[in-house]
């Protein structure tokens, strides 16, 4: 037996935690980012991301600021609670993890359209600004949603 094949309880063991704590730490951020939609401080702060997205700004046409940020707290925790039951109903979990990265791809699209991405003052790009900054950690979002979708389908 090798050095490396002695360490695979252990290997599997932190695979295990690893997968927990991805899952779990993806329910509870879109959780709560989710029921923070409900607030009137969270729509104000998503207003300028969608109003400037050409994908999306047209939702303002059929929904005031407030509303749509509720209709997507709905749809950000419907996906957490969808996540989190990948060991009971793996098929519904899978759903969740598929909503999940939609959500993702729509906000990393904000990275081309919203200002303040990158800084002006630092020369622009690669340089983040406020709104890069806030919308980058969707990059490792999007991997771990992707990540527990597939977990998901292995399941069933």
């Amino acid at each position: 037996m090798t050095v490396i094949e002695g360490h695979a309880p252990v290997t599997a063991r932190i695979e295990r935690i690893g997968g927990l704590l991805a899952r779990y730490g993806l329910v509870v951020v879109i959780g709560w980012i989710g029921l923070m939609k409900f607030t009137v401080y969270e729509a104000k702060g998503i207003e300028p991301l969608v109003a400037s997205s050409p994908l999306m700004s047209w939702l303002y046409d059929l929904f005031s600021v407030t509303t749509l940020s509720a209709l997507l707290g709905v749809v950000e925790v419907a996906a957490a609670v969808l996540i989190a039951l990948a060991p009971w109903w793996p098929r519904v979990s899978a759903v969740g993890s598929a909503i999940a990265v939609g959500l993702f791809v729509a906000t990393l699209s904000f990275l081309v359209t919203a200002p303040g991405v990158f800084e002006a003052a630092e020369g622009g790009f690669p340089i983040l600004g406020s709104a890069g900054q806030f919308l980058i950690k969707d990059v490792a979002l999007l991997g771990i949603s992707a990540w527990t979708l597939g977990d998901a389908l292995r399941r069933r």
